[in-house]
């Protein structure tokens, strides 16, 4: 199988055992990504936010010779467990793809998308979307090694991300992403 990864965060400057086949290319599907996650290093992370404008994401081959196996090297990167049914998104390509991912994965020739499906969360809470605000006011409460994490991250997180958040991170809090 011919199997993409999706990613906009810390999978692309560090994919540790993810087997990547290619390096990251940039003309991926246009998905709406925001620095929405507060991640369990204390970053504000970025995920995919119903409420962000779209972005491309960037994506790479990976060396997996099953679906199972490539979903299961993504868990394991991103410390999913197998309990956790939203962890990994998943698209397997039929022979009349429907849809701008669809479409976008028939034009690569692939097989499989997979993704880290983990939802926005902010303040412990699963799947909330944290506003501007909320986002702002939860990175000044960062301090020492926490708050050095979370501006090292979002340094990281390549100049194509240009999101909101990230324009209202810079501007308001002066951090240099």
């Amino acid at each position: 199988m011919k199997i993409a990864c999706l990613g906009w965060g810390s999978l692309i400057w560090k994919p540790e055992a993810l087997p990547l086949a290619s390096e990251w290319y940039k003309e991926g599907p246009a998905l709406p990504i925001e620095f929405s996650r507060v991640g369990d290093g204390g970053e504000l992370a970025t995920a995919l936010c119903v409420n962000a404008p779209l972005s491309r994401a960037f994506w790479a081959l990976l060396n997996a010779d099953t679906l199972h196996h490539a979903v299961a090297a993504l868990r394991e990167r991103e410390q999913i467990p197998v309990s956790r049914d939203d962890g990994v998104g998943v698209m397997v390509l039929n022979r009349t793809p429907a849809g701008p991912l669809a479409q976008w994965a028939a034009e690569k020739a692939l097989d499989a998308v997979i993704w880290t499906a983990l939802p926005p969360r902010i303040h412990g809470f699963e799947g909330r979307i944290p506003c501007v605000k909320d986002a702002l006011d939860y990175l000044r409460t960062l301090e020492g090694e926490k708050r050095q994490h979370a501006q090292d991250y979002l340094s990281r997180v390549p100049a194509e991300f240009e999101t909101p958040y990230r324009q209202a991170i810079r501007t308001q809090l002066g951090w240099d992403c």
